[in-house]
């Protein structure tokens, strides 16, 4: 087939489609961690000593101790082999975005020739992968193999179903034979553990005597793109690069606004619920869903949980939307920006501390103002984001959120904090010299008898802010849809610390001067907004206005592509964070800039180099057929004394040349590899071949506009779309 009948078949697949029936709804109390080897599972199978023992290394942080590990390998064993297991994986976190895992059998060759299933204490606690094929960044040469994984025993195991079976999965932390994080679990940990350090310290300094454990919290909701298979099998950009990188806007798009949270799709509504049914057995709390902004995009949103945990689980997330989509017919999208003109994904984070003495440290409460512990707590995030604000810009960027950072859709590169009017009234008064109130929620009348009052949050939202605080936590929405949320959170859990740790020496040099512990406080708070308050935005973000002020009076940094961005993991400045707070030596720091360099830059090159194959031999092929055929129909018609207006050939003709003309700059432009830095070279692939790629899709989807129908080869806009 080739034109238009491989999409008249798809199309006609799509809608003769048998759909999938829905499975019978079961109890959310059956499905819950079914799948999981929870504390519970651990209490009934194993010694109270040696349970206690690692619940106290869960819940408290204690050192895990490794004289349990045979005990505890044998009970999992037993409990993943009772539900079918023959397998077990170390499961990993390298520097690619991605999943790794290593499977291995269960299976042990006796002497006499018979087999056991065994699993050894030393297997559990230790694992060793080849380190020689995933990112390094230059930590290990690629003849040095050896790397090891070690097991993480906060983040809960589990089995994993597919239909060839069980297998018993095992979180852990991925690491070099020279001790570097080679992964992005090791990093988290890190930064969580000293984020407690320092939260501690200044709790004890407000005055508590019993202080839990700091943990951070995350909640990461989950924006993609659903396409059916028969449409995104017969697009090459979409399957290799994720996203189309042709393709003219179709006449309606998301401009109805009728979309968002409009009724969902049936055959969506069966995918999203076989979805959550995997989520619950895997003890993963979805909580919502609904259809998105954009014509084929739906969101899906859980409760929050400790961040290690929820890192893990925001894994497992991604992973389970694809493989259940292909079991629908569909193909799930995470790219940033699938599609052109309407709005691309995201994945916002949603990130809080507490523990369980004293609960959420970021929630202000009915008043705020004199809530003091929020206020420090507070006040330490403003620190933070005001130091480190390109740090934040760094761990999310990458080519393809490149995409939606900066356009009316998504928060601008520029990083700055809402609070809402009634924060940002407290810390006014606070930079003033003292605060007294805090603006009151008050009630909403509707004007409706039978609707009932309801109580009105004292301060608004604002969807243009990368940091925006919202009731209780801060959420960081410039994260991409596709990435991992670890480095975010590590960044947010580092910056904190760093903050925190500012705090308490500051509290502690004027107690020991003879200060009451409130006026050191007002003090304290007074100097954060008095240094850092330029961070605090309240207004539009995408407005010019706002990136004149924020660059030229405020002093914020404005690093609109991963190009500008990445290199700030280089500045001696935040080196020297990482390495004071201990959660990334130089050494790794310097790993991570050139993994995630390379990374861009092979993405914009694959990129390229399939628009140069795509628009040569799909697109060019197809406009010259096109114009073949409207010659000669132009040329037979003026034979017989019709004259057929000529300006449709000649447009489809500048077009193809143009089209033609500009891939044959792009193609020399990237055979270019004369660059002294890395630096430099990201620079060129941002200004020079971003660029040419972007004029070789303006005269493509041009040309679609023009082509004959029944001679477009792609599947379109409108089809995949709109089709479900």
């Amino acid at each position: 087939m080739s034109g238009n009948e491989s999409r008249i078949q798809a199309v006609y697949e799509i809608t003769n489609r048998e759909p999938k029936p829905p499975k019978t709804p079961k109890r959310l109390e059956e499905m819950w961690a079914s799948d999981v080897f929870t504390l519970s599972k651990m209490q009934e199978s194993l010694p109270k000593s040696i349970y206690k023992s690692v619940k106290r290394t869960i819940e408290l942080g204690e050192k895990l101790d490794v004289s349990i590990a045979d005990v505890v390998a044998l009970a999992m064993k037993d409990w993943a082999t009772s539900k079918g297991a023959l397998y077990y994986a170390h499961v990993f976190y390298p520097l690619t975005n991605a999943t790794a895992e290593k499977h291995d059998s269960f299976i042990s060759v006796q002497g006499d020739g018979s087999v056991i299933s065994e699993f050894a204490g030393k297997v559990l606690v230790q694992g060793e992968p080849d380190g020689s094929s995933f990112p390094s960044g230059g930590i290990r040469s690629t003849f040095e193999a050896r790397g090891y994984t070690a097991w993480d025993v906060t983040s809960p195991a589990y089995v994993m179903e597919t239909d060839n079976g069980l297998t018993l999965c095992i979180p852990t932390v991925f690491i070099s034979w020279t001790g570097e994080a080679l992964d992005k679990k090791t990093p988290l940990l890190r930064s969580n553990a000293a984020m407690n350090k320092a939260a501690s310290k200044v709790l004890k300094l407000l005055g508590h005597t019993e202080v839990a454990p700091v943990n951070s919290s995350c909640g990461a909701e989950q924006e993609y793109f659903l396409v059916d298979a028969n449409f995104a099998n017969s697009r090459p950009d979409l399957l290799l690069t994720g996203r189309t990188l042709f393709g003219k806007p179709a006449a309606k798009g998301q401009q109805f606004d009728d979309h968002y949270f409009g009724a969902i799709p049936e055959r969506v509504q069966v995918f999203m619920q076989d979805v959550e049914e995997k989520m619950y057995r895997l003890g993963i709390p979805a909580k919502t869903r609904h259809n998105e902004v954009a014509p084929g995009q739906f969101e899906l949103a859980p409760f929050f949980e400790a961040a290690n945990v929820a890192s893990d689980h925001q894994q497992l997330t991604m992973t389970i939307l694809r493989q259940t989509a292909k079991e629908h017919g569909f193909v799930c999208l995470l790219h940033e920006k699938p599609f052109a003109g309407i709005n691309g994904s995201g994945k916002h984070v949603n990130w809080s501390v507490g523990n369980a003495t004293q609960g959420n440290l970021l929630d202000p409460g009915d008043t705020p103002h004199s809530n003091v512990q929020f206020l420090v707590f507070c006040s330490a995030v403003i620190r933070g984001v005001h130091k480190y604000g390109p740090l934040l810009r760094a761990v999310v960027a990458t080519a393809s959120n490149d995409h939606r950072l900066g356009a009316n859709e998504a928060p601008p590169a520029i990083i700055s904090v809402y609070l809402g009017s009634q924060l940002e009234d407290v810390f006014e008064q606070i930079s003033k010299g003292g605060v007294k109130s805090s603006k009151s929620k008050g009630l909403m009348n509707l004007g409706v008898d039978t609707l009932p009052l309801f109580p009105k949050d004292p301060g608004d939202r604002n969807r243009t802010s990368p940091f925006a605080f919202t009731g209780n936590r801060f959420e960081f929405r410039a994260v991409g849809s596709g990435q991992s949320v670890s480095g975010p959170l590590v960044a947010m859990n580092t910056m904190l610390a760093d903050s925190l740790n500012w705090v308490a020496d500051k509290l502690e040099s004027e107690l020991a001067k003879g200060a009451e512990l409130n006026t050191a406080i007002q003090a304290m708070l007074k100097e954060v907004m008095d240094k850092h308050g330029a961070v605090v935005f309240s207004g539009n973000g995408y407005s010019a206005e706002w990136h004149k002020m924020a660059v030229e009076e405020r002093g914020l940094a404005n690093l609109p592509t991963t190009a500008d961005a990445l290199p700030v993991l280089k500045e001696a400045y935040i080196e020297e964070l990482f390495d004071r707070i201990g959660v990334l030596s130089p050494v790794e720091l310097e790993s991570r800039f050139e993994v995630y360099a390379e990374q861009y830059l092979l993405s914009i090159e694959v990129e390229a180099k399939l628009m140069v194959s795509m628009a040569k031999t799909v697109i060019y092929p197809a406009a010259i057929r096109y114009l073949s055929e409207l010659s000669a129909t132009i040329a037979g018609l003026k034979e017989v004394g019709i004259d057929l207006e000529k300006e449709s050939a000649e447009k489809v003709a500048m077009l193809a040349k143009f089209m033609i003309d500009t891939v044959s700059k792009l193609n020399a432009a990237l055979s270019h590899h004369d660059f002294s830095t890395t630096e430099e070279h990201m620079q060129y692939f941002a200004k020079t071949i971003r660029p040419l790629m972007d004029k070789v899709r303006e005269y493509a989807d041009a040309l679609e506009g023009e082509v004959a129908d029944d001679l477009w080869p792609l599947p379109t806009y409108q089809e995949m779309l709109f089709i479900k």
